[in-house]
């Protein structure tokens, strides 16, 4: 009997996204899921991440949540501080996230998140890794998707599929071939910012009390300045105090496209805070020399479309975003949730026709779209906010952070609860759940 959890789902990329989805195929009853990674294993390095309402609703759906949060930092308020001087600009209290919408928000790092979605994925049958092979081609999007791929150390193959679902990331090579198919191209975005991700260990802070509060509390710090800002977290237990910067591109402005990370420099990294406070200084001070490395901040412009034929783009491969706003990595896990929802609503008798397929990608692409363009444009609108310089424009938004939140507004747009709201009160599987034949009906 015809049973479309039969259908072969082919995932590229075994990123956030492309873990979370497989696993959402997995826990929905699929039998045939393949994932292709380039990588020769998944690492589990990075750095800190934050881990939201709406991507905990996921992961706890997903089953894997309790082994991330055993390690996570629940956070309790936000901190936000002029740079140059360590004054709070802006208390938000978050005592009741929880409360209001079913999940916490936390802070852990990367390694966890993907952690505990791949044991996910390896307690499940269904799910075939193949790392160290890399796509080198999509040959066919319709009417079923068939790939070629590359083994490191052996001949290239074909790969059929009936659902592709590309999860490959800002050089996404499926999505440079979808659009062209389409007749356009990607468009890269440049967003002039840069970034230096670090990761300091308790035995490097504990002889500092200042450094040492940061590290024991249940609080989210940015310090802010012009042009330029560091967001500061506890994760691994509070064992690990993880800073995310961003501030102006310079390393990567006359760079080709494919150039992504670099080596930076400490004294130029200090120099690019050099009028931020003491505090901020002593942490930045404890990185070692040859340790600082500077991402370029890159996003493209919004795309035409998510779908063609029997391939899916996920996650950064059709919404990359800056990371004011906490919500990359939430976002591909929660398009892979939907994804698996929609496929599964496939009558069985309408499981191999090409249409179907395509119009139910859609209704993927119908549900996500909106959502995900609005963060992204919300992320890059906070970002300018957070760096802006002297004037009036400063003044009032200093003002409003002297609000502390209670006007239900703050200029840092993840901390501002209206966001919040709006973000985390979504259970997108939900609404995929119950808009699937009306969004369906309309294609």
């Amino acid at each position: 009997m015809a049973d479309v959890r039969d259908l072969r789902i082919v995932i590229i990329g075994a990123g956030m996204g492309g873990l979370g989805t497989a696993l959402a195929f997995a826990k929905k009853g699929f039998k045939n899921i393949d994932v292709f990674e380039t990588a020769s294993n998944l690492g589990f390095v990075g750095a800190g991440i934050q881990l939201p309402p709406n991507v905990v609703r996921v992961l706890h759906r997903l089953g894997c949540w309790d082994e991330i949060f055993a390690e996570a930092t629940n956070v309790k308020g936000t901190s936000i501080r002029q740079g140059s001087t360590n004054a709070e600009l802006s208390h938000v209290d978050m005592p009741d996230i929880e409360e209001k919408y079913g999940f916490p928000h936390c802070t852990g790092h990367r390694s966890s998140l993907a952690g505990g979605l791949f044991n996910g994925c390896r307690k499940q049958s269904a799910i075939k890794f193949h790392f160290s092979t890399s796509l080198v081609k999509v040959n066919s999007f319709s009417p079923k998707a068939v790939i070629t791929v590359k083994p490191r150390d052996s001949d290239e193959y074909t790969v059929e599929a009936d659902v592709l679902l590309a999860s490959d990331g800002i050089k996404s090579r499926t999505r440079t071939q979808m659009l062209a198919e389409l007749g356009t191209e990607s468009q890269e975005e440049d967003t002039g910012q840069a970034a230096y991700r670090i990761m300091l260990k308790r035995s490097e802070m504990e002889h500092d009390p200042e450094m040492l509060e940061l590290l024991n509390s249940d609080t989210v710090v940015r310090w802010v300045g012009e042009r330029r800002h560091i967001i500061a977290y506890p994760v691994s237990n509070k064992n690990i105090y993880n800073l995310s910067s961003a501030q102006p591109d310079t390393n990567f402005a006359s760079a080709t496209n494919a150039t992504y990370t670099t080596k930076g420099s400490k004294s130029e990294m200090l120099k690019v805070f050099e009028d931020f406070c003491p505090l901020v200084h002593r942490m930045l001070n404890l990185v070692p020399d040859g340790e600082v490395c500077e991402w370029k901040l890159r996003v493209h412009k919004p795309l035409p479309t998510w779908v063609h034929g029997s391939v899916a783009l996920l996650g950064d491969a059709c919404h990359a975003t800056l990371p004011h706003l906490s919500q990359g990595a939430a976002m591909a896990i929660e398009d892979g949730a939907v994804l698996a929802e929609v496929v599964s609503k496939i009558p069985a008798d309408k499981m191999h026709d090409p249409e179907t397929i395509t119009k139910t990608l859609k209704v993927y692409e119908l549900l996500r779209k909106p959502h995900c363009s609005e963060l992204v444009a919300l992320a890059a609108h906070s970002g300018r906010i957070l760096h802006l310089g002297e004037g009036k424009a400063k003044e009032e938004r200093d003002r409003e952070f002297r609000q502390n939140g209670k006007t239900g507004s703050v200029p840092d747009k993840w901390a501002s609860p209206d966001v919040q709201k709006m973000i985390y009160s979504h259970d997108w599987v939900q609404e995929a759940s119950d808009n699937f034949e009306r969004l369906y009906a309309t294609l």
